[in-house]
């Protein structure tokens, strides 16, 4: 949280001669219209006449609803008001999420000689952050400092987390800020009066709205964190097991301390996603990888190793789609989330499209390899199965359905599914080994290339086919000294779009000088 001016009015503003304009920014589900209706309550209860209008986003997340207050001076005749807020012209900004601060900035309504900004520093990720392959996140740096420039006074603070932590939502932590910040001249205790008067939520909304004003007000270097939930690493299950997982953990300890976390972060997911002989398995796969680093002082080849290689054998698949939807902390989370009480019924559904890919994948490695060999058989399999389904998981038959699913996890080992995942696995690794002795950078960045293997279904073969393209690359570069860098921007251009159109630019270029390079 970073307050300038610690978010307080200077003692000789004067917010009783002039109309006092409010924006709010909030996508669907933030209670930016309650935020709105409370403050349009708060000037009602301190005898301003006041007007409240809002305009829709085009959609959730393709524009945030902006929700405009025009708050006339004390003992004003009619006023007139206006209907859409104008650049340069806005007293207070109210930003539920930090990109919807930087599209204020964006479009004029925060400026320095007037504007106080409250905003939120959580992120709430938008369409086109979540559909790049890679890493889409909007950076915040770039609008915190924007923010610190463009505003008269700047209140920023995870109010979605403490609005969570008090049982509410974020409307009521962002308007504790607003009441104590001073931009507008109402009493903490005309808030409060509003929200009482609402009468939906009062205690938790109550208990946000003092959590916001305190945080508006105290922890100037912006040190405020939300909370984090404990969770116990200590395994439980049978002495059987527990010494398997304990001499798992031995091996683990024997390895050099730079990898020793990593390893041990790798080898919980492998475990939890089959069990302790897998574990096992993942430790000899990561050792041979170990072996390579010889004299290097930085062992980053392994670093990258024990990541990825626990990622490519913990893949997604059917058996733990169902696994993880039939999970009680999967319950709780949700209970928590929406709030659940026993005097409320809540129906659960999972929407279900698996392709005939996934459904021969579950079958014996011999029987799937069979299967897949035969178009009519796939066809038959695909035409059965190949369509949406909704599935009541909150109920017997649908959650007996997924449960007799994640069950099918004793056999995945054996399943067709499983026999490719190995030989993909290996043939990896393969490659790296043969590739460190005589480029340790580029043997680092074919174990990064994993990375663009991820999900399952359609998801899932997209990723395959951007990993084989860019080891296609790695192959057209092998032996020249810039060989890793080549093959690191490849796998960038990978990252960049779903569809892969920078792949292709990329793949051109290379093929540009390589081809030139061969006559």
């Amino acid at each position: 949280m970073n307050v300038q001016s610690l978010g307080i009015a200077p003692a000789d503003a004067d917010t009783s001669r002039a109309i006092l304009k409010v924006v709010i920014m909030a996508v669907g589900g933030q209670g930016g219209g309650v935020l709105s209706g409370w403050i349009e309550a708060a000037a009602r209860l301190d005898g301003r006449a006041v007007q409240m209008t809002s305009v829709a986003g085009v959609a959730q997340r393709t524009g945030a609803t902006i929700y405009y207050i025009e708050i006339a001076p004390e003992g004003s005749d009619i006023p007139v008001f206006s209907l859409a807020p104008a650049a340069g012209d806005v007293d207070v900004l109210i930003a539920a999420e930090m990109m919807e601060a930087g599209r204020a900035i964006q479009r004029g309504f925060v400026t320095p000689d007037r504007t106080t900004l409250i905003a939120s520093t959580h992120r709430a990720l938008a369409v086109s952050e979540k559909v790049v392959p890679g890493d889409g996140v909007a950076q915040s740096d770039a609008v915190r400092g924007a923010a610190e420039i463009a505003s008269a006074r700047l209140i920023m603070a995870d109010m979605e987390g403490l609005a969570v932590s008090a049982g509410s939502v974020i409307s009521a932590s962002l308007l504790g800020a607003l009441a104590a910040s001073g931009a507008l001249p109402f009493a903490r205790e005309t808030y409060e009066t509003a929200i009482r008067n609402a009468q939906k939520g009062v205690d938790a909304s109550l208990a946000a709205f003092a959590a916001g004003f305190d945080a508006a007000l105290a922890d100037p270097d912006g040190t405020l964190a939300s909370p984090k939930p404990s969770a116990s690493t200590q395994p439980q299950g049978p002495d059987a097991l527990i010494d398997k997982w304990q001499a798992l953990v031995a091996r683990v300890a024997g390895y050099p301390g730079p990898i020793q976390d990593i390893t041990m972060a790798g080898l919980r997911k492998v475990v939890e996603f089959q069990d302790a002989d897998y574990g096992a398995t993942y430790l000899d796969r990561f050792e041979t990888i170990l072996a390579l680093e010889g004299a290097h002082a930085d062992p980053v080849l392994s670093q990258e190793a024990a990541k990825h290689i626990a990622n490519a054998m913990a893949y997604d698949d059917v058996i733990g789609v169902a696994d993880k939807k039939t999970r009680q902390s999967r319950f709780d989370r949700i209970d928590t989330e929406m709030r659940q009480t026993n005097t409320q019924v809540m129906q659960l559904t999972e929407y279900m499209h698996p392709r005939a890919e996934e459904i021969v994948g579950l079958m014996p490695a011999r029987l799937g390899h069979w299967a897949g060999a035969r178009p009519k058989v796939m066809g038959g399999v695909d035409w059965l199965f190949n369509r949406g389904r909704r599935i009541r998981s909150d109920g017997i038959i649908g959650f007996g359905m997924l449960y007799a699913v994640a069950g099918l996890r004793r056999f995945r080992l054996g399943s067709l599914r499983h026999a490719i995942e190995v030989e993909h696995i290996e043939s990896w690794l393969e490659r790296v080994r043969e590739t460190a002795d005589r480029d340790y950078a580029l043997a680092v960045e074919i174990v990064k290339c994993r990375r663009l293997i991820k999900g399952y279904s359609d998801t899932h073969a997209r990723g395959l086919s951007k990993f084989d393209r860019v080891l296609a690359g790695a192959d057209l570069v092998n032996g020249r000294d810039d060989a890793a860098d080549w093959v690191r921007r490849l796998r960038e251009a990978a990252l960049q779009d779903e569809a892969g159109t920078a792949l292709d630019g990329a793949m051109e270029t290379v093929h540009s000088f390589t081809e030139t390079s061969d006559l």
